[in-house]
């Protein structure tokens, strides 16, 4: 079956919001996960992996613009978790954003509640845990924002909405890769491609072994449905392409762009697409969904599901559909390149999108970073952005500001290249609040890098292969290069984004490639509002510490319990006692 999000417990929820005196505000909605270990077999090999109340991948947030969204988080594994909310803006509360910047970690035993508000955005969107090199155990699910009522979608009301999680997978554990990548070892191709956890339908007996669970996705013929798909690999560009269908892309990451007719997609780690999907086939027999592996030199088999129409009249057989070239950037640059932000839609608000017009708005800060492959510093492995290996400090960086802690931070984050050996330190970029920052990513290696910031859209306005130059802007597409949060960057190429510096907080910049990640190519942009915000989030009463600041956390009285949400079984009981209230009134009332 798809991954459809259920509605019912959601809608139990909304009910209890009302009567306890929220009329007027934003509902709330309410969801109990447990993360723990699991045992699957994907590729065919038993291997412990992360789920969410035994779901994997995990559950997924069903929710609408303007929402406020509550996850009672148990940490059932044996080492600490944050989840991290790719692409959510958690507008003026990077207190939820949920990596190691803003958050102590959750540890073994314990449960935290996340509570932020899907403020002013709409669209697809993932979460995933940060740490520990977690994410390539699983652990993550889907984030589906709609549009309020009163914003009509720029396009027709699919019949369905399906969520596909494409990835690469390895079968070592998330504790060997690491180890591995520690020890200066290169992840190598991955033992095989996953969609929604499943391994690949036996399209070729030869590379694919017997007894494999596939993914179905089951059709009606003459229906459209919305496809969300989501790279939530750890270093591997992926294919998507669905055998004799076309993909009209209709979204990516929040933005509404304009609407192309697409064979094929390459999507890269972190990514996420949305595309509209009309089953108008004979049915003659099943298709292939297929997600394939980019600029790798490998025999292992691809990603492959299959799409089901009610009237198949056999399963599907033969070639898989073709892809691109396997090595040519040029057709993957210009195909992002394609991709355009739709200036007349309305999104969150009911203003089009293009009302803000960002190529009019001076630049007031220009950071040129510059990437590095692993290098020894100091005697351990390391990844660096304008030489610089981020080192995350005991104390959170949120909290240290939080507590004017001095010596824990510097807000000395170069920007660009700096003439001296690479170094490990905790350097920030100190970003002018409402300001407008022009960032060029450099990739000076060998693999294709994606870049994610959180708490921003930020605006993809240039790429090109060669080092980037002052006489690059006269390319810059300064109407509707499309608002994403996550953006390529091909080797030896550069990709230049623009963004509004709104959203007060600290805020994390980092390769969405997990190994580069892990080894330190992350840095924090400091966003501070000079001026008391009243609507800007305080210091969460649930605040966990630790570091410099480890005295004023108290033990959890009641671990392995959950502390907030109400049950379901307690929701049902109030639903009860709401509606025979409500047809009292109506009695009452005549």
């Amino acid at each position: 079956m798809p991954s459809i999000a259920p509605c019912s417990c959601t809608y139990i929820v909304l009910v209890l919001c009302l009567v306890t005196g929220s009329f007027a505000g934003d509902p709330y909605v309410f969801f109990d996960w447990t993360v723990s270990y699991l045992t699957a077999s994907p590729l065919g090999i038993k291997q412990q992996v992360i789920g969410i109340n035994r779901q994997f991948p995990g559950p997924i947030l069903n929710v609408t613009t303007n929402w406020n969204v509550v996850v009672n988080v148990k940490n059932d594994l044996d080492e600490p978790l944050l989840i991290t909310w790719n692409g959510v803006q958690h507008r003026k509360n990077s207190w939820q954003d949920g990596v190691l910047g803003t958050n102590c970690p959750i540890p073994a035993g314990w449960n935290w509640t996340y509570q932020f508000q899907v403020k002013d955005q709409i669209g697809s969107f993932f979460y995933f845990p940060s740490l520990n090199f977690q994410r390539s155990a699983g652990g993550y699910g889907g984030v589906i924002i709609n549009n309020r009522d009163v914003i009509p979608l720029p396009f027709a009301v699919p019949d369905a909405d399906v969520v596909l999680f494409i990835s690469d997978w390895y079968t070592k554990s998330h504790k060997k890769l690491r180890k591995d990548v520690e020890n200066g070892d290169d992840l190598g191709v991955p033992d095989g491609i996953l969609i929604n956890g499943f391994g690949p339908y036996r399209y070729d007996e030869a590379l694919v072994q017997g007894g494999i669970a596939y993914q179905i996705i089951n059709v009606q013929p003459g229906s459209t449905y919305r496809f969300r798909v989501h790279n939530v690999g750890i270093s591997t560009s992926l294919n998507f392409r669905i055998q004799n269908h076309n993909l009209l892309l209709v979204e990516t990451e929040g933005s509404y762009t304009v609407q192309q007719n697409y064979t094929n997609m390459d999507i890269h780690v972190g990514q996420s697409y949305s595309f509209l999907v009309t089953f108008d086939q004979t049915a003659s027999s099943d298709y292939y969904i297929v997600a394939s592996p980019r600029y790798v030199n490998s025999s292992k088999a691809s990603g492959v599901a299959i799409l089901h129409y009610a009237n198949s009249q056999g399963p599907a057989s033969g070639p898989l559909p073709d892809p691109p070239n396997e090595y040519d950037s040029f057709f993957s640059m210009n195909q992002a390149r394609s991709i355009r932000w739709n200036v007349s839609a309305g999104a969150a608000r009911p203003n089009p999108q293009g009302s803000f017009k960002y190529g009019q708005i001076t630049v007031t800060d220009v950071y040129v970073i510059v990437n590095r492959p692993a290098e020894l510093i100091d005697g351990k492995w390391c990844a660096t952005l304008n030489g610089i290996s981020y080192l995350p400090p005991s104390t959170p960086l949120k909290l240290a500001q939080q507590y004017n802690i001095p010596g824990v931070y510097k807000l000395d984050f170069p920007n660009a290249q700096m003439n001296r050996h690479p170094k490990v330190d905790t350097s920030l970029i100190n970003g002018t609040f409402k300001g407008f920052m022009e960032i060029i990513f450099q990739n000076n290696d060998t693999a294709v890098q994606s870049y994610h910031m959180d708490g921003y859209a930020f605006f993809v306005v240039g790429m090109d292969f060669g080092v980037w130059t002052e006489n690059s802007r006269s390319t810059y597409n300064k109407w509707d290069g499309v608002a994403r949060s996550t953006t390529q960057v091909f080797p030896g190429a550069w990709t230049a984004i623009l963004v509004s510096l709104d959203n007060a907080g600290i805020w994390n910049l980092r390769s969405e490639n997990l190994d580069s990640w892990y080894l330190g190519q992350e840095v924090y942009l400091s966003i501070m509002n000079p001026e008391i915000d009243k609507s800007e989030a305080t210091l969460p009463d649930n605040t966990i510490y630790c570091g410099i600041l480890s005295s004023l956390q108290k033990d959890q009285a009641r671990r392995f319990s959950f502390s907030g949400a109400p049950s379901l079984a307690g929701l049902s009981r109030t639903f009860l006692v709401v509606f025979i209230m409500t047809s009292y009134l109506r009695l009452l009332l005549g």
